[in-house]
This record gives C-alpha cells, structure tokens and sequence, in this order.
C-alpha cells in the first residue's frame, strides 16, 4: 500500500508544479524590460508620438491627457531638432516593486550633440511591462511645469568692402512700410488705392494682407519693403491714414546700379537651395548668395546662427541651459576694386550696352568691372513686384546678363596678340613685310569669291608697326598664315584659350575656333585680324595685353585684396623682345606722329592702345548684325600707379563717334 502512496505524490507535486508553471508563465510579461524601453525610444526617433502613450503606465495616464502628451514630446523633441537618438541601457533593479533602469542618452539637436544620465522606471500591468512617465524622461531636471525653450543667437553675414574700406555690401536697414488696420479711417478704400499705386502693389494683395487671421486694428501688417534712401516716396505715404513705416535689418548695396554684376544680391533661400544646403545650418529664413560676389563667396560670407536650448520654469526663468552653440558671424571680405573708378566707369556706359574691365597691370588686381545696362542690387532685397520683375526680365536691353564674364569678338584688339605670337615663334620679325596693294586681298582662287578687306590704305611699308597703326586686316591675314594654324593654335592654347581662367565668377573660357581646331583656311586668316570663329573674354583679354606691360609675363587676374600681390598667370606668354616690340608700337598708335588713336592723348600719361570693332554679320548679306567697338589700353610709368583698360559698346555702326573711338571718350574722361 505504501509503495503506491509515493508514485502519487509524486504525481500531485508534479502536476502542483506544472500548475505554478502555467500561472506564471500566463502571468510573465511577454517583453523583457529593457525590450520595451528600446521600443519606446525609437518610436521618438522615428516621431511616432502617437503610439508612445500606450507605453506609460496607467498612474501616469492620470496625469496628462493622450493629447497632451503627443503634443508635448512632439513639441520638445521636434522643437529642438532631436536626430539620431541613442540609448545605453545599464543594468536593472528593483524599487518598490518597479522595475529601475539607468541608462545613458545621445542625441544631435540644433544646438549640437547632447549627453545625459538618466534612469527610467516601469511596472507591470496586465502581464506587460509600462514605463513610469514624467517630464523627467525627456530631460532629467524637466519638471511638468516646466517649457523647454530655443533661443536663436542671431549671426551677422560678413560685409564686402572695397580696396580701400568702403563698403560695397554691408548690413544695415531698409523700411518695411505697413498699415495698421484700426488707423485707416473711413476714407480705407481710397488710402489703399493710394498705397498701392505708390507703391505698385495690388489692391488684391493689400486687402489679401489685411484680411490675414492674424491682423488685428492694433497690428502692423507690412505690405512693401524699400530703400532707406527713398524718402520721397515714404513721405507721400505718410500722409495717408494707417500708413506706418518702421526700419528693418537687411543687406544694403551702396554701389547698388553701379556694381550690381560684380557684387551681386542676396535673397531668402528657397526650397531647392535647402534642400541642396541641408545640414549646413540653413533654415527656411536664411538669406543666400543669390548672383555675383555674394553668390561666389557664400560660403565664407553667411553667418552661422547660434543657438541655445533651455528648460525654463512658470515664472520665465531660465533654469538649465542644456545645449549652446556659440553664433558665427561672416567673414569680412575686402576687394580690389576701386569704388571710385567703378562708380565713373559706369556713369560714363550707363546709357549703352557694353562692359569695362580695369586692371592693375602689375599686379593682376581688378579695379573695377561694369556691365550695362544693370539692375540695382537693393531691388532684390526689398523686393520685386511681379509688374517689377517682368520688366526686368523681358527687358530686351538684357539688364540680368552680365557682359564682362562672358565672351565676344575682339575685332582688331586682338591684332597685338597675333603678331605677338608672330615675333615670339619667329615666324615673324620685326621687318618682315608683305607684298600687296589696294583694299582687298586672297590667297588664291581656291578662296572663290572670298577677300580680306581692310578700311585704309597706306604708302609705308607692310610691316607689324604699320599694320598695327592703319589696322591693317591684310597684313594680319597674311601674317598667321605664314604663322600656321598648328602654331597658332598651340600658342594661344599657351596664353590660356580654352581654359577656365581661375577667377570667383565663372567666366565664359576664351576658344579660337567652335570645333576642335581652326577649320578652314579662311577660317584662320579671318583668326589673324580679331574675326572668324575668335571668341574672348575681356577679363582674359585684359591678362594678355598685361604680358605687354610685364615684358611677356600674364598676370593672374584677381579681386579679392592681398596687398598688390603679384602671381603671373602665364610666364613667358611672349618674348621680352616680342612684348616690348608690342608696347611701342601701341604707344605709337596714342602717342605718334600719324596716332590712330590719338584723341587717347592726355597730358602727362604715355598709353599704349589699340581700337578695334568686330563685325557680327553672320554673311555678307546680314545687315541686321551690329558692330561691337573696343578700346583695349594701358598706361606706361603713370605715378599712381598703371591701369589697363578694356571697353566695349554694342551696336556702334551708326554712332557719329567713329565706333571704338566712342569708347576712347569714356576712358579719357576716367584718366583726366
């Protein structure tokens, strides 16, 4: 009897235990602790605030509404631009019953990376682990009570000043013009008519603007920025009821027409430039670099906003700083241009189509850079109207192209430049004449009914002098032919053709042909007198001719100040020999007995020029085509220092001036 009592207990202790396993097991939580905090982390990481309350217990349930718990983690977290949140886990113990985990937490904000300790507390309910929450669980001192706050430390954008501490873009105030609604009286329509035909914004978006939720009788509603500088305009809108004007901090362009191609303009960045620019510290209300210098030097210009994250008590007090990023101001960048010079080159081609490009030739430093017609830079930042930027785009004068970054032909400009390459090879020398008479020229009769013309006929000899001083399209012609297109076009290769010159603006690369190489042999003739398929940049241009200031050395243009620092861009582009031949025979041009250019003359300087205009005729038959005029120049031993100039004005056939020497009027009066 006895020896069956034992299989039974034995029995009933095993099916007691199996039943205490069972309840336990059905009891267990389904998740580890530490599983559950980890689940509940990345739900903030990937902004899933809406299924983080079904993590927190139902003691802290109690105290804060679903709604009011999505929306202040969202607030927090989001607010403070949290990224990439990371979470070690120490090891656990109980409390009370509860379950307690240290844990270490990293996270990047706006402010940067931010490191705490912290420890997180759950129970379980309902066979499930629940996390213990409070403010507390976002930043171990935030209370309920408490706002977390971010504070922006407002940086400055780096100012852009001339070579000689004048400002050419700086920060400073523009006048934001409003309306306070209550003010506007009974006469409101009739004042809106008035504001918005001296202002030329529409009824429709003033009304629009008014109408705004947030538009209160008491409140400012800004309807147009402008220029400090216009006070005429703010004081006839001052005397319309409800118009209220108030300064505002903006970029401001004191050379605003006068510079606008080279300088630039800055804008608030869109969304593509955001996107482009993420991660860089740009938000939806940055300005950016939009043209020009501003746009060039972006990246050392723009400040870097600071910021600082902070818990702040009922009372607005700060309590706890958590993060700060020091601000970062711009870097001030000071140019080599002369705001002087740039101010009267553009007076004197402001009512034509053209570009001046001044250069040390020493040095290689920019002077001054014009293009017309322009725009002004402060339009910009104000503010176009869409009535203002229509105009501005369909403008056939073209004010947006900026000319002196582009490339165009240099007519007999470039004729130096050809019997430079001549003497510095040897095809060429110095006595080296060639036998033709009368006004037209070809080869032979493979060139059909092709001829080189030139405009004057002389008596002296075809040498490089007289060629140079009558313009003589003949002699150039003939010369890089004896010359050969595989030197030519290897020499030019030399002093920088087909190659980007090393500049801030990019600028159109200069070619001697719009294939691979010089096509025809009409082709390079037509090469050897400034025509065919040449195409120059007036910047590169302005380098060549400084190699016949420097005895054949180019210098490297720049603009950005160094203190006359002196890089050569191309070393031996010619000879010695070749570019002081050069020089004197373009200073006989200006300075000699028979000039060509002599109405360059004045008093006191020795200037070395060259006239030259380029026909655009894309036949003989083209009469629609105009005719570009240069002057290309540089003075020799002025005692402030030497310049060299190089001009252009579109469509000068019809002009009385006799073309280039439309130009040579403009330069002289800069140098008197």
């Amino acid at each position: 009897m006895k020896k069956k009592v034992v299989p039974i207990i034995i029995i009933a202790i095993i099916i007691i235990i199996a039943i205490v396993g069972v309840i336990v097991y059905v009891n267990m939580p389904k998740e580890k602790p530490e599983d559950v905090v980890n689940e509940y982390f990345s739900k903030i990481n990937d902004k899933k605030y809406e299924e983080l309350y079904s993590y927190i217990s139902t003691d802290s349930k109690s105290n804060i509404s679903e709604e009011d718990f999505i929306s202040r983690n969202k607030n927090i977290y989001e607010g403070i631009d949290a990224v990439k949140i990371e979470v070690s886990l120490g090891e656990s113990s109980k409390e009370d019953g509860k379950i307690v985990i240290p844990y270490t937490e990293k996270m990047g904000t706006s402010a940067g990376n931010v490191e705490f300790e912290n420890k997180i507390k759950l129970v379980k309910e309902d066979k499930e682990y629940k996390i213990e929450w409070s403010s507390a669980l976002i930043f171990p001192e935030l209370r309920d009570t408490d706002k977390v706050r971010v504070s922006t430390l407002e940086s400055s954008r780096g100012e852009i000043l001339d070579r000689n501490g004048e400002k050419l873009a700086e920060n400073g105030t523009i006048s934001s013009i409003g309306i306070v609604p209550g003010k506007l009286e009974e006469n409101k329509e009739s004042s809106i008519q008035q504001i918005s035909e001296l202002t030329g914004v529409s009824v429709e978006y003033i009304n629009e603007q008014l109408s705004a939720s947030w538009a209160k009788d008491d409140t400012f509603v800004p309807i147009k920025k402008v220029s400090d500088t216009q006070t005429d305009l703010k004081n006839q809108l001052l005397q319309i009821p409800g118009v209220q004007i108030n300064k505002v901090n903006a970029r401001v362009y004191p050379l605003g027409k006068e510079a606008a191609h080279l300088i630039g303009y800055v804008q608030t960045i869109n969304a593509e430039e955001l996107e482009e620019n993420a991660g860089k510290g740009y938000s939806a209300t940055s300005v950016i670099g939009k043209a020009g210098l501003e746009q060039a030097f972006e990246e050392r210009l723009r400040g870097i906003d600071g910021t600082e994250i902070y818990i702040q008590d009922e009372e607005g007090n700060k309590l706890k700083t958590i993060a700060k990023q020091e601000k970062k101001d711009g870097e001030t960048i000071q140019l080599t241009i002369d705001s002087s010079l740039q101010k009267e080159l553009y007076e004197q081609m402001q009512n034509d189509k053209g570009l001046f490009v001044v250069m040390n030739p020493e040095t290689g430093e920019l002077l001054a850079a014009v293009s017309t017609p322009t725009y002004d830079s402060n339009s910009f930042v104000v503010g176009l109207t869409n009535d203002e930027w229509n105009a501005l785009n369909n403008d056939e004068a073209k004010p947006l192209f900026n000319r002196f970054i582009q490339t165009y032909c240099p007519g007999s400009t470039f004729k130096p430049i050809t019997a430079a390459i001549g003497l510095t090879t040897g095809k060429l020398t110095p006595d080296t004449t060639f036998q033709y008479s009368g006004k037209s020229w070809q080869k032979d009769a493979s060139w059909g009914d092709y001829q080189i013309t030139t405009l004057t006929g002389y008596s002296g000899a075809k040498n490089i002098a007289n060629a140079l001083l009558y313009s003589d399209n003949i002699f150039f012609a003939q010369a890089v032919l004896q010359i050969g297109k595989e030197t030519m076009q290897d020499n030019l290769k030399n002093i920088g053709f087909g190659e980007t010159l090393d500049f801030p603006l990019t600028l159109k690369s200069s070619q001697y042909s719009s294939q691979d190489e010089i096509s025809t042999e009409i082709k390079l003739a037509d090469t050897g007198y400034g025509q065919g398929d040449l195409l120059v940049n007036p910047i590169h241009m302005a380098s060549i001719y400084s190699a016949f200031a420097n005895g054949g050395n180019m210098v490297k243009p720049y603009v950005e100040y160094n203190e006359g620092k002196t890089e050569y861009y191309k070393e031996n582009a010619f000879t010695k020999e070749a570019a002081d031949e050069i020089k004197n025979d373009l200073i006989q041009l200006v300075e000699g007995p028979n000039a060509t250019a002599g109405d360059m003359r004045v008093s006191g300087l020795t200037i070395a020029g060259k006239t030259g205009t380029a026909e655009l005729k894309t036949s003989r038959e083209d009469t629609e085509s105009g005719t570009l005029g240069w002057f290309d120049c540089f003075t020799v031993g002025r005692e402030q220092g030497d310049l060299l100039f190089v001009g252009m004005v579109e469509n000068v056939q019809n002009n009385s001036d006799g073309g280039s020497h439309y130009i040579i009027q403009k330069i002289k009066s800069v140098l008197q």
